[in-house]
């Protein structure tokens, strides 16, 4: 019969020359890839060996014992080369990871695992160094205060519903009725404001203050509250100061904060230390949906009431305050949706959020 170009089947000197190659080319592989390239070359589906081995059922019935003997000593020569092959470099390989990754087990490790700074200290700390650049002070204060010093100073009236217990942690002047006593009223501060009116009893005018802090107000612990926060206050007082200053004071924090396209924007409001007063909105580019402006907090002109009660001119100076949630401004800087992430002690929320034990 006549015989496809290639290699016969029954020609066992040139099936062993195709052999010898292939077995030379396993041998020559020194990396997996190399060592497929010449698998598929000698035992792939159009490699010479296979080609003729194809070539066996077109033979003569007395020819085919004779061909299929020599092709599958060849197949399995092959078959064994590649195995030997495919070993040698899996060998070499496992040897390879061992120098390269090699540990010294014998240095010493730090077994207890690197906390990280809270980002609500952080931010605090930034928010205290931004107002120290512009050459204002850090004040702090008692976190339980006298009532005068948390409502009546800031001119809240004797029945503002801010004094109810209701609203209000109260830890002495409250009888077993439940009736308050103005005189002897200790509170937990409610806002970080009372430390305005100390500064001012205690400074005078003019004075540029900054005032961090924890409050305690009487909510439930939810996804939007909680009963322990923090909040950032700013007083200013002296000559000559107006609306416009606040303003620009407000539109310079939120492009520290939150970027260089923040600005700050004013809604009139009423607060009883403030006349008049603005609800602070920031216009944030990051925000969830699109940039949009996002309530932020409170500010205004400082009540001439307030200065008063503090000793203060309200006919000479003038002057502006203004206060927002720290918490809420972390959320908004880091996409946090739920307020007891920040609060409930995880370690591994705070580490998100720093890098070698330092915060980012």
């Amino acid at each position: 019969m006549s015989q496809a170009p290639g290699l016969d089947p029954r020609d066992e000197a040139g099936v062993g020359a195709a052999v010898e190659a292939a077995q030379a080319a396993f041998s020559a592989s020194t990396t997996f890839d190399e060592l497929k390239t010449a698998r598929l070359a000698h035992s792939g589906d159009n490699a010479p060996i296979t080609l003729a081995n194809q070539q066996i059922k077109g033979l003569d019935k007395a020819d085919k014992p004779v061909a299929g003997k020599i092709m599958g000593m060849a197949r399995k020569n092959i078959q064994a080369a590649l195995a030997e092959a495919t070993e040698r470099l899996e060998a070499e390989a496992a040897e390879r990871i061992l120098v390269e990754e090699t540990v010294d087990v014998t240095v010493p490790t730090r077994r207890a695992p690197l906390g990280a700074r809270h980002p609500l200290s952080v931010l605090l700390e930034d928010i205290s160094d931004f107002f120290v650049a512009m050459g204002w002070d850090i004040a702090e204060g008692p976190e339980v205060e006298h009532e005068w010093f948390n409502f009546d100073a800031l001119n809240f009236g004797p029945d503002h519903p801010a004094r109810q217990m209701q609203d209000t942690f109260y830890v002495d002047g409250v009888d077993e009725g439940g009736e308050v006593d103005r005189q002897d009223g200790l509170v937990l501060r409610t806002h970080t404001s009372p430390v305005q009116a100390h500064e001012m009893l205690e400074r005078g005018a003019p004075i540029y203050v900054c005032v961090p802090g924890k409050t305690f107000r009487t909510d439930a612990l939810d996804a939007t509250h909680t009963p322990v926060f923090h909040q950032v206050e700013g007083l200013a007082v002296d000559k000559g100061l107006t609306m416009a200053h606040l303003k620009g004071t407000l539109d310079r924090l939120a492009k520290h904060l939150f970027g260089p396209d923040a600005k700050a924007r004013l809604r009139p409001s009423f607060f009883p230390f403030t006349e008049p007063s603005a609800e602070l909105d920031i216009w944030f580019p990051q925000k969830k949906g699109g940039a949009g402006w996002i309530e932020w907090g409170g500010c205004g002109m400082v009540n001439p009431n307030v200065l008063a009660s503090a000793g203060i001119d309200p006919n000479e100076y003038s002057g502006f305050a203004f206060g927002m949630g720290v918490e809420r401004a972390l959320m908004l800087r880091h996409g946090i949706a739920d307020m007891r992430d920040i609060v409930e002690g995880d370690v591994r929320f705070s580490a998100q959020f720093s890098t070698n034990g330092r915060s980012i």
